[in-house]
């Protein structure tokens, strides 16, 4: 008995740990750092400042950011995964870092799917399919027939090796039967400019991104990579709509904590993203550039993180993409 009273106490005292530690976070004497992956100004680093400005002002609490961008976030998750799981670690993860690295052939110092606790998607966009006026092209048939009848005679432009505008350019000629040489730059704008200029015809990029040149008649809209069509260019459809079904990539950001941080810490952040993301004036930054703002749960998050990385592991498989 004395045993069983032991171990019943000792139970009764883990089991409130958590909740005592959840009351007492965030504390007014220490500070949560936001990691950002990427370059400032892109989209992590909106979600992430913003999530600081307003937590610290909503808690109380002094909430920073810090960028971590070498290897592609890579740094930032390693350094994310590897902090102390208290919640005053937060990451502002992305596409790449949690469902696409992981596949490839490098080996990385953390795994997505352990080393972190998801707390909330915060916004995605849905990415478009445009080629330059010059192509002579107006219909996904039409470019689909003009790329046959020349395999390997055209290029399309990625935001980079292993970028999403690459790997949906792989998925795109996997779909499609087509071939394509792959010209990689160092970020989404040059690779815009090039395609306008007309350097190279092809590319997918992000519909917020793509949207303005497509409306000045500099690109020409052929399909859709969603599953549904865009207030934005409501015209153009959908490749499932064409015939290509399953056909879908959106770039992703949202806040991930270390693995093992107490559930009622995730919990009390998962309800501050959903309500701070949610204000009419934030949400609004990102659908006035075509993105959507998801949010949900935790679990919501982590189940779609764990639908991407299986989506983007076929890709990367079938396609035989390197990143050397």
């Amino acid at each position: 008995m004395r045993l069983f009273t032991r171990l019943a106490f000792a139970a009764l005292a883990a089991a409130s740990l958590t909740p005592v530690h959840a009351q007492d976070y965030p504390s007014p004497s220490r500070t949560i750092t936001i990691l950002m992956p990427t370059q400032p100004g892109g989209m992590a680093d909106i979600v992430a400042r913003m999530f600081a400005t307003a937590l610290g002002n909503r808690a109380g609490a002094k909430v920073v950011v810090e960028g971590k961008t070498a290897a592609g976030g890579i740094l930032a998750a390693e350094t994310a995964a590897k902090a102390a799981p208290d919640g005053y670690t937060l990451y502002a993860g992305y596409h790449a870092t949690q469902s696409m690295f992981q596949h490839f052939d490098r080996k990385l110092n953390y795994d997505p799917k352990t080393d972190f606790a998801p707390v909330a998607l915060v916004v995605s966009g849905q990415t478009l399919l445009v080629v330059n006026p010059s192509l002579g092209v107006r219909s996904l048939a039409e470019l689909v027939a003009l790329l046959k009848a020349k395999p390997g005679g055209y290029g399309f432009a990625s935001a980079g090796l292993g970028t999403i505008s690459h790997l949906l350019g792989e998925q795109f000629q996997l779909a499609t039967g087509t071939v394509l040489n792959h010209v990689p730059y160092r970020g989404a704008g040059p690779a815009a400019q090039d395609v306008v200029a007309g350097h190279v015809p092809v590319l997918i990029d992000l519909i917020g991104l793509a949207a303005e040149n497509v409306r000045a008649g500099k690109l020409v809209p052929i399909a859709l990579n969603a599953a549904k069509r865009s207030p934005q260019l409501p015209d153009v459809p959908t490749m499932a709509e064409l015939g290509y079904a399953g056909f879908e990539g959106s770039a992703w950001f949202g806040l991930l904590a270390p693995a093992n941080t107490p559930k009622p810490i995730v919990n009390w952040l998962n309800r501050q993203a959903n309500e701070i993301f949610s204000a009419p004036e934030n949400r609004e930054v990102f659908t006035k550039q075509g993105l959507d703002v998801p949010l949900g749960s935790p679990e919501d998050f982590a189940a779609y993180i764990e639908a991407e990385s299986q989506r983007w592991r076929g890709i990367i498989q079938k396609s035989g993409v390197k990143l050397q």
